[in-house]
């Protein structure tokens, strides 16, 4: 089934969760992380693998083909001056599992992060070795809070991130009503323990640095369905991703079309 989004002239196509994948929000959550890569469970929406053309379900900021280099299954950042040549994902989700195979690099401290509907971003930083970690860390929820532990691997060794997302809930009027929540396993590790958050801290969420008029209706959607995208960030350093996808939490996820 489609749901049309009426108040923003979009689609949001596919409902592509299933009753496992609801049931699945009310149970422990402990992902295996031990051997990687990680095989895409069966009801998993794949955003970018092995045999995806191109770079997969990523679009460039305008919405256009991505820029970022697509070989042999890893997806690397294209570099920008400005910081703000993200890849989003064309699939739009509100509750999801969220997995993530990636290898930082020397430049730029490996800096770029897994941006959960461009608001609340899981780091993705060279945090290997660092004592006293921070909000800015790699496993922290980016300026709301640090890693429980410091499970980051060297740099160019692969790691994993899956994390469990539940969305804030707002009002009509866009006033958070119930705040949202993130737990996170880091090679093989629990980083975040169900911290909860409500609006963006950061001042460079894509939908206000380096925003285009296909995110100005991505953030038009988001606010009127409760669904957005997975942003991989460019911040200035060519980390490699690989094995991305998505398990939703309920029946919202789908193919994002904008208003035509």
């Amino acid at each position: 089934m489609c749901v049309r989004g009426m108040a923003v002239g979009l689609m949001l196509c596919g409902c592509l969760a299933t009753q496992p994948s609801l049931a699945r929000a009310a149970e422990a959550f402990a992902p295996q992380q031990d051997v990687l890569p990680v095989p895409p469970p069966a009801d998993a929406i794949l955003l970018f693998g092995p045999e995806s053309d191109g770079t997969g379900h990523f679009v460039a900021m305008d919405g256009g083909p991505s820029n970022w280099k697509a070989e042999d299954g890893v997806l690397e950042v294209t570099r920008s001056p400005g910081h703000a040549n993200h890849a989003v994902s064309n699939i739009h989700f509100r509750d999801a599992e969220i997995h993530a195979e990636f290898a930082t690099v020397e430049q730029a401290k490996g800096n770029s992060g897994l941006y959960i509907h461009g608001h609340f971003e899981m780091q993705v930083l060279n945090s290997f070795g660092v004592d006293a970690f921070t909000i800015e860390d790699e496993g922290s929820l980016y300026r709301f809070a640090p890693p429980l532990v410091n499970a980051s691997r060297p740099v160019g060794e692969w790691q994993v991130y899956d994390i469990r997302f539940r969305a804030p809930r707002h009002d009509a009027d866009g006033n958070v009503t119930e705040p949202g929540s993130i737990t996170a396993w880091l090679n093989g590790q629990l980083v975040q323990d169900g911290v909860t958050f409500e609006k963006p801290r950061s001042p460079y969420i894509p939908y206000r640095h380096g925003v285009t008029d296909y995110l100005r209706g991505v953030e038009k959607s988001l606010k009127a369905t409760g669904a957005g995208p997975l942003f991989l960030q460019d911040h200035g350093a060519p980390v490699k991703f690989r094995n991305v996808w998505i398990r939703p939490l309920d029946d919202t996820a789908g193919e994002y079309t904008p208003a035509g």
